[in-house]
């Protein structure tokens, strides 16, 4: 091994009798450096905006998320979220009740997704960081309020500046309908809207928040809600909050589905998983059509080096060191293509994260490209590489048992 990886070296840095065989050896390491380099940098990019999204979710959703197997609506029980409640990884815990409501706001109807939160949402919920109009206030003394996602708002010509009302109908629970006078059949409220929020465009476009004790109201509800949230303290891992999960799935029963972010919205995270797969896929095709480089220069090598096999064979060298040697030549034209490329990925990302040198083009609310550098991304590009070096150098080296 030692004595194949020696001359691997040698003939790797030795000058050749033909130059073009360096010319091409040089591009091969180059281009293998650019695609380690474009995975290094892309990837992280993409992990950039993976992490905007998350963000963006995680202003109006918690990290675990407490509602009924069957049904939509339950009265809960103190006992178990007492115990979650003295958890020193748990930030708050606040009761929520949602359902589908139509809005209607200076003879503009639209059904949006009317969310009521008790006092600790209010106070501590990350949607009050995300107001653009008015002023995150819920409750005023006797006076309720309404906070409107962006997008709805411009729907319904809304303004918490303006003097109209928001009204919210929803169908008697009891299903009693008086065809002679149909709105006595439906339930209403009204109340002031105090701010406008934004969130990610899905939220703007179908959320309201209002108190709890409205929605009650307006649901013909007493003490049930749709769910508990949970917001655990930051920088909680993913596997803390998992034993947070296992413990309250445990203490609640079958009853009650305990879900953590990904649950909650798993066809987008997995979606986002398998964008990050076929991009890696795409880069990883470019980078073996990169490596045919590598099997040209190795194959040019393989010939100009049949003296020095047929000298090697009559010193009593086996055909599988020689197979070695041309192995180990064309797998180092590609480690040092990855070298230079993670190091010139890593580089780049360092300086994209830290200052934000390249822009995002056009209005967007962030000026430059994310980045976020990860180990795992680092670990499987160099494998993936390296991977693809040894077995394109596989096929070169195996002719030397021709010669």
């Amino acid at each position: 091994m030692k004595l194949s990886l020696s001359i691997a070296f040698r003939y790797l840095f030795a000058k050749k009798s033909h130059n073009v065989i360096n010319i091409i050896s040089a591009i091969s390491a180059v281009g293998m450096a650019v695609g380690t380099a474009a995975l290094i940098i892309i990837l992280s990019v993409y992990n950039g905006f993976d992490r905007i999204v998350e963000e963006s979710f995680s202003d109006v959703e918690p990290d675990i998320l407490v509602r009924p197997a069957t049904g939509k609506f339950f009265v809960p029980e103190e006992a178990p979220f007492e115990e979650v409640m003295h958890d020193k990884r748990v930030l708050n815990i606040s009761s929520v009740l949602e359902d589908n409501v139509l809005c209607s706001y200076d003879g503009r109807q639209a059904v949006a997704v009317v969310k009521g939160v008790d006092e600790v949402y209010e106070e501590e919920s990350p949607v009050r960081e995300k107001v653009i109009e008015g002023e995150w206030e819920l409750r005023r003394i006797e006076l309720k309020k309404a906070a409107v996602g962006v997008g709805l708002a411009y729907r319904l010509g809304l303004s918490p500046h303006f003097r109209p009302h928001l009204e919210f109908y929803y169908p008697d629970r009891e299903g009693n309908v008086d065809m002679a006078n149909p709105l006595a059949s439906v339930e209403s409220i009204s109340m002031r809207p105090s701010s406008i929020f934004s969130i990610n465009q899905e939220v703007d476009q179908n959320l309201v928040i209002i108190p709890l004790e409205s929605m009650r109201e307006l649901l013909g509800f007493e003490e049930e809600i749709s769910a508990v949230e949970i917001r655990v303290v930051p920088g909680t891992s993913k596997k803390e909050i998992a034993r947070i999960v296992s413990s309250l799935q445990k203490s609640l029963g079958d009853g009650f589905a305990v879900l953590d972010r990904y649950r909650q919205n798993p066809s987008i995270y997995r979606m986002m998983r398998f964008e990050k797969l076929a991009i890696f896929l795409i880069l990883a095709f470019i980078t073996i059509i990169i490596a045919f480089n590598v099997y040209s220069s190795l194959s040019m090598l393989v010939i100009e080096k049949k003296g020095d096999i047929a000298t090697l064979r009559s010193l009593g060298a086996s055909d599988g060191l020689i197979h070695r040697i041309f192995i180990f030549e064309g797998w180092l034209i590609t480690l040092l293509g990855m070298a230079l490329g993670l190091a010139v990925g890593i580089i780049v990302v360092a300086i994209q994260m830290k200052t934000g040198f390249v822009k995002m083009p056009g209005n967007y609310l962030i000026p430059s490209y994310p980045a976020i550098l990860k180990f795992s991304d680092i670990l499987i590009t160099a494998g993936s590489v390296a991977l693809i070096g040894y077995i394109t150098a596989l096929i070169p080296a195996s002719k030397t048992s021709r010669i």
